[in-house]
């Protein structure tokens, strides 16, 4: 066979409409509650005067009697949170009046009672809490994911199923797109108003209920009627 004969036949065949079934776009969600089992809390050390060198002595020495209380505690993590030291400048000048410096930890734990203690301890140190919230732990969270991801793929299936039986075909799948979010952001359960100590001899924090949030799976794709 020449070389033209060839290269008419790769044309012809190149030139064949492609036969498809009829595509239908489908689409599925789930979701599923995980437990806020994590704590998390922000405490800080706050100070202002006119020298920036006497300030960070305060302030670093709070944090670092505060990191050593807190690493006492088993299941109690502790990492360096948000740290700043700017000027107070005067109310109709340009003058520098003072300074302020902020300081702040950020704790982590599964153990509310632990928590709750260890703020009430921190806050007779002259320690203010920034806020407390609560959140699914990574590993609640991705046990939910998985969940809510099984029922969606199942949701997605039973929906493609209905389609064929109702037109009387069979279906593969064509494409699917598997998204994961929703969960509530973490939920605030104390917050103390900037710039006041929260630092009552006996100061407690308020009662910390769990909660759940609801950990979503959205599918969209699209399904092939075989004609």
């Amino acid at each position: 066979m020449t070389r033209n004969a060839l290269a008419g036949i790769a044309g012809l065949l190149f030139s064949l409409p492609v036969l498809a079934g009829t595509l239908v776009d489908l689409s599925a969600e789930a979701s599923r509650p995980a437990a806020n089992d994590l704590l998390r809390a922000t405490v800080y050390s706050e100070a202002s005067g006119a020298n920036p060198a006497d300030l960070a002595r305060k302030v670093n020495g709070d944090i670092a009697e505060a990191v050593k209380l807190i690493r006492g505690k088993a299941g109690v993590s502790v990492k360096t949170g948000h740290q700043s030291t700017y000027p107070v400048y005067g109310v109709s000048s340009r003058r520098i009046d003072s300074w302020r410096m902020r300081s702040e930890l950020v704790i982590e734990s599964k153990d509310k009672g632990t928590v709750s203690d260890l703020l009430g301890q921190l806050q007779q140190m002259r320690l203010a809490v920034g806020d407390v919230s609560q959140m699914p732990s990574p590993e609640t969270r991705r046990q939910a994911e998985d969940e809510a991801m099984r029922e969606a793929i199942r949701a997605f299936q039973a929906r493609a199923t209905l389609v064929g039986e109702q037109l009387g075909k069979t279906w593969r799948i064509k494409q699917m797109n598997i998204q994961q979010g929703g969960g509530m952001p973490p939920v605030p359960m104390l917050r103390a108003a900037r710039g006041v100590a929260m630092m009552a001899a006996e100061a407690v924090p308020a009662p910390l209920e769990a909660g759940e949030s609801l950990i979503s799976t959205q599918i969209s794709g699209q399904i092939e009627l075989a004609d």
